[in-house]
């Protein structure tokens, strides 16, 4: 017994002394901390998580800092941004043996730079209270008629993973003629643009006391809301709008970072975040479903509606034009530039 009580004392001596594995992440990452505490005893790996913003800064901060990494893994780039992760070589490979458990549609770096560990569907949310007796949208079009565009908050494309994806949903619902006509129609209609996720959901909806009640947000946040309520409710209080063509199917992947001098504790990361406990954690901790085949889900899941048609682009057509969408977007949103004129400057 002394001696068992000795071992366990060196193990945490040991993992105490230890450099710590830094994973950069975006500022939604959480994981169950007793799943964590557990991690770090069996496996000697001390964690410690650096939240560098939404998902564009955190993607922008390992590409700046190549060469001289600031962690030695990264996790939640996305679908939407794993081609600028990949040219910006800054990723190396690693086969996880748990790639085989992993649903396959998911995998969509061959080269296993990037590993999938959870997706989801953003989505627009709308606040029940507001729209008791008015009316909804009924199209995706209808959101840029200025009694619906003076109601939504959206995401900063540029610096936001879920804004970046809406931003997709338009581009593949509207086409390139169309969807900088529909986003200058939200401009003069009043759309209110956010940083982030974040400053969207919990500062400009109107769930969260903002003056907003259409938001872009997650398929899965009325579970969310109705998982942390603290009244006993029947249902939640926001509720998904999927209309036709604006949700938008994100997967989000982690991957070791080059210059990482921790290689062996990034792959036990990597290995645990894939495995059948962390993924099963990982849908009322991060409010996403997990890649693992054998996940199970929670109850409260029930309430996390999955969109029928999805918006998707290829990964290629994402790679060869993100940055020119973005850059229109912003030219037109942003600095109020007429989109002929923004068309024009393709030539």
């Amino acid at each position: 017994m002394l001696k068992k009580v000795l071992l366990v004392a060196l193990a945490l001596l040991g993992l105490a002394q230890a450099q710590p594995l830094t994973v950069l992440s975006h500022e939604s990452f959480n994981l169950d901390k007793k799943l964590v505490a557990e991690f770090e005893q069996k496996s000697g790996v001390k964690l410690r998580f650096l939240k560098a913003g939404d998902a564009g800064e955190m993607l922008n901060k390992a590409i700046l800092s190549k060469g001289a990494p600031v962690a030695d893994v990264i996790y939640g780039f996305d679908n939407s941004q794993l081609s600028q992760a990949l040219q910006a070589d800054i990723l190396q490979p690693y086969a996880s043996p748990a790639l085989s458990a992993l649903r396959p549609e998911f995998v969509l770096d061959k080269t296993y730079r990037a590993l999938p560990v959870d997706f989801g569907y953003v989505a627009l949310n709308y606040d029940k209270a507001y729209f008791k007796d008015k009316p909804l949208p009924q199209s995706f079009a209808d959101l840029a008629k200025p009694e619906f565009a003076k109601l939504l908050v959206v995401s900063n494309p540029a610096t936001s993973s879920p804004g970046l994806a809406f931003l997709l949903a338009t581009v593949k619902t509207f086409g390139e003629e169309g969807y900088l006509e529909f986003w200058a129609k939200l401009r003069e209609g009043g759309v209110r643009v956010e940083k982030g996720w974040s400053e969207a959901y919990y500062t400009a909806f109107s769930k969260s006391g903002g003056d907003r009640p259409l938001v872009v947000s997650y398929a899965t946040s009325p579970a969310a809301e109705l998982f942390y309520s603290e009244k006993k409710l029947d249902e939640p209080p926001t509720g998904n709008l999927l209309l036709p063509g604006s949700s938008f199917l994100q997967v989000e992947f982690v991957g070791i970072l080059k210059g990482t001098k921790q290689p062996a504790a990034a792959r036990k990361f990597v290995d645990w975040l894939l495995s059948k406990a962390a993924q099963e954690s990982i849908p009322t901790e991060m409010w996403v479903y997990p890649t693992r085949k054998d996940a199970k889900l929670p109850e409260v899941f029930r309430w996390a509606e999955v969109p029928k048609a999805p918006s998707a682009l290829e990964p290629q057509s994402i790679a060869k034009n993100r940055e020119r969408w973005v850059s229109e977007w912003t030219k037109v949103v942003v600095q109020g530039q007429s989109p002929e004129a923004v068309k024009r400057a393709r030539k």
